[in-house]
């Protein structure tokens, strides 16, 4: 039993309850597998994660690693899914991309870091979907 006036602090709640903001990019993340699968894309791996920061997914496409930073919105008010990638984002995600290819015991050669970008509509109707390759230029030998 909780004592009087106990409030749920923000780690407790997302344990319980996802926010809203979680269902949304659950849902983006969902889209964004299905249409890289449908392309022939192999999911290695979802929502990688090391001290740098986190990759939603590792693919392959063909002999490319490819890691993908999915976008998820309802609406345009505060900039497109492709806008929201910022700088200090895409140096977060190469460096994480390097973490996740440090430790394979093969690294592979080609590799690249993809966005893939859902627009969700506020009632029913399908998502737009987006798949935007090598959105964030990092050294790699390129796929």
């Amino acid at each position: 039993m909780r004592p009087a006036g106990y409030r749920s602090g923000p780690a407790e709640r997302s344990v319980l309850m996802p926010s809203a903001k979680t269902k949304l990019g659950n849902q983006g993340e969902i889209a964004a597998r299905r249409l890289l699968e449908s392309q022939g894309y192999r999911i290695l791996e979802c929502n990688y994660r090391c001290r740098y920061g986190e990759v939603d997914i590792v693919a392959m496409d063909g002999n490319c690693t490819v890691f993908v930073e999915v976008r998820t919105k309802r609406s345009e008010s505060f900039g497109t899914p492709e806008e929201s990638l910022s700088k200090a984002k895409q140096r977060r995600l190469t460096m994480t991309a390097l973490t996740y290819l440090q430790a394979c015991e093969t690294p592979p050669t080609d590799w690249r870091i993809d966005l893939v970008s859902v627009r969700l509509p506020m009632g029913s109707g399908s998502p737009r979907i987006d798949h935007v390759k090598y959105a964030v230029q990092a050294q790699s030998d390129g796929c």
